[in-house]
């Protein structure tokens, strides 16, 4: 039991750490997962862990590996275990969690919406 612990301990703090430096909130990570806040909000503070579906979302919405948020491979510090942050600016990121809850066609008028900007420049 004490090693389940602290696998959830530190798939926790993995998880925050990483969802800090992307610059999202919990509110953002759960929907792109497809979570409810409050379910990733127990999974990020150590109390539960995810299936392996939602494991994968979660690993390819923060950018992390696997090994890294299950603690496999060498004994490194957490900060050598995520990704260097990402330049990106909060507006992209804020879109970018918008999109994730737009249907196919909201899709593709946006896109063509963003195309005809582009090209008007």
């Amino acid at each position: 039991m004490e090693d389940l612990d602290k696998l959830k301990r530190h798939l926790g703090a993995v998880l925050l750490t990483a969802r800090e430096r992307s610059g999202l909130t919990q509110a953002d990570v759960s929907s792109l997962v497809g979570l409810v806040p409050a379910v990733y909000g127990r999974i990020e503070r150590g109390q539960m862990l995810p299936s392996v579906p939602t494991l994968h979302k979660i690993c390819v919405t923060l950018n992390l590996s696997a090994n890294a948020l299950l603690g496999l491979g060498a004994e490194w510090e957490l900060e050598d275990l995520l990704p260097e942050p990402q330049a990106e600016p909060a507006e992209l990121r804020q879109l970018r969690t918008l999109l994730h809850s737009l249907s196919p066609e909201e899709l593709r008028t946006l896109g063509a919406l963003a195309s005809a900007i582009a090209h008007k420049k």
